[in-house]
């Protein structure tokens, strides 16, 4: 029956892989969960699930630095409200296309269902680079973007936050133009400025959340990030982030990277070199090669576009993190780490590995956590956000830090029950996906047919 229902799914969306990826790992994990509990393939709740309630799609014409006009397009996926308001980032780069949103914004309404907050599903976006853009650039274009997108979001209806080329930069621009266009001050947008609105800790949640998510996993056994090597993807915020709370809990980072390639320090990253890759990426805007220049014990290693595998996951290491972007890892990848040694792996970035990557990590008996548990500590830390706008207050550090830690507990905590729950044991991949359908899911029947 559930192959029947996601052959429905491709033929409408042939051309959406990602999307389509994402769906059939949430159904191949559902099966079991159809058979004892039929009352959702009655209410045809895997149909409704998987098709968006709503898609807005609109052009965003904005001017350059020499008065010369761009048009890009615009996107918001409002995937599933049952819980909640949509609530999911905004994506600028220029890969960003219908498909990709979709596989985001499905894989948000299970992310956010897990935090047990009350937040649905949404993604949204440009094709727009904000790379080698002047800041005037990228405000008039996110002006312009907020013209269409003010019309379909509130703080009731719909909470965007940042996400790839989406930072507090980009926020606040977005922000106050929805400020003007609406005469209102309200939480509309999460990841602001602590001064207006924004939450402590917002910015390093989603990488700290990665962290202890492994660390309950690590717990199951017995262990910890203690003297644990650790292989790192991506430079950016959850990058960065990870990489910190991995030092703070005795862990040693060796590799980062970025679209052109990746360094591998032996000696492990400290809190001298973070706060390098901190300014060259945050305020500099450089690329990570810059890093051996200023630590020449460290190699770079630029991408190879006829390599069928990326060699940063073939170093000898404990841990994985990948923190860069979807299928990032490959079956070859997969293979590489387990050989390495690797036996726990968490995922700060959305749906990182492929299904064959998947699926050697399974077989492997490896301590694997799925991005839609594992890196949900990025929009818990939103939906923190969320409730501290609507009090009117805001919280210290070591509230929403502790808040958060112990969201990320729960989501564990949550995903081992439901994987026991259907036979399922240490199955992080089912025990998230269950999890994650269960609540919404139950959430749709009450409210009838919408």
């Amino acid at each position: 029956m559930i192959d029947k229902i996601y052959q429905k799914v491709a033929e409408r969306d042939p051309n959406q892989p990602e999307f389509l990826q994402a769906v059939r790992e949430v159904f191949d994990s559902l099966e079991v969960v159809m058979e004892k509990r039929p009352i959702y393939l009655k209410h045809k709740i895997l149909e409704r699930i998987a098709e968006p309630e709503r898609v807005i799609i609109f052009r965003v014409p904005w001017m350059d630095d020499n008065g010369e006009i761009h048009v890009n397009r615009g996107f918001r996926i409002q995937m599933n409200s049952a819980i909640g308001p949509y609530k999911g980032g905004l994506r600028f780069h220029p890969s960003v296309n219908l498909g990709i949103l979709k596989f985001l914004a499905f894989e948000q309404v299970f992310k956010n269902s897990l935090t047990t907050l009350p937040m649905g599903g949404g993604k949204g976006g440009s094709d727009f680079d904000p790379k080698g853009k002047s800041d005037n650039e990228v405000m008039r274009f996110c002006h312009s973007f907020m013209t269409e997108l003010f019309r379909h979001v509130g703080p009731n209806t719909d909470v965007p936050a940042g996400d790839i080329g989406v930072g507090g930069r980009e926020i606040g621009y977005l922000f106050g133009m929805y400020k003007k266009l609406r005469m209102e001050f309200t939480g509309v947008l999460t990841g602001k400025g602590i001064n207006w609105g924004g939450s402590y800790v917002r910015p390093e949640a989603t990488g700290y959340g990665q962290v202890y998510f492994a660390a309950e996993m690590l717990k199951t056994r017995g262990d910890t990030f203690e003297g644990k090597t650790c292989l790192v993807s991506g430079s950016g915020n959850v990058s960065q982030y990870c990489t910190e709370k991995v030092i703070q809990l005795g862990g040693k980072v060796v590799t980062v990277s970025d679209s052109n390639g990746y360094i591998y320090d032996e000696e492990g990253l400290d809190a001298d070199k973070l706060k390098f890759i901190k300014d060259l990426k945050n305020v500099r805007r450089g690329r990570i090669k810059e890093y051996t220049g200023k630590y020449p014990n460290a190699v770079y290693t630029p991408v190879d576009p006829n390599l069928d595998y990326n060699p940063l996951w073939n170093h000898k290491a404990d841990i994985a993190l990948p923190c860069a972007t979807q299928n990032e890892i490959n079956g070859k990848d997969a293979q590489h780490l387990i050989n390495n040694g690797v036996f726990c792996i968490s995922e700060g970035a959305n749906m990182p590995t492929t299904p064959d990557g998947v699926e050697i990590f399974l077989d492997a008996g490896i301590l694997y956590g799925p991005g839609k548990a594992a890196n949900a500590g990025g929009v818990s830390t939103s939906g923190l956000e969320m409730s501290q706008n609507s009090l009117r207050l805001n919280w210290s550090r070591e509230e929403v830090d502790q808040r958060l830690h112990t969201i990320m507990k729960n989501i564990h905590k949550s995903c081992v029950q439901a994987a026991e729950a259907f036979g399922m044991a240490g199955n992080y991949v089912a025990g998230a996906n269950i999890a994650g359908f269960l609540k919404v899911a139950d959430a749709m029947i009450d409210q009838g047919v919408v």
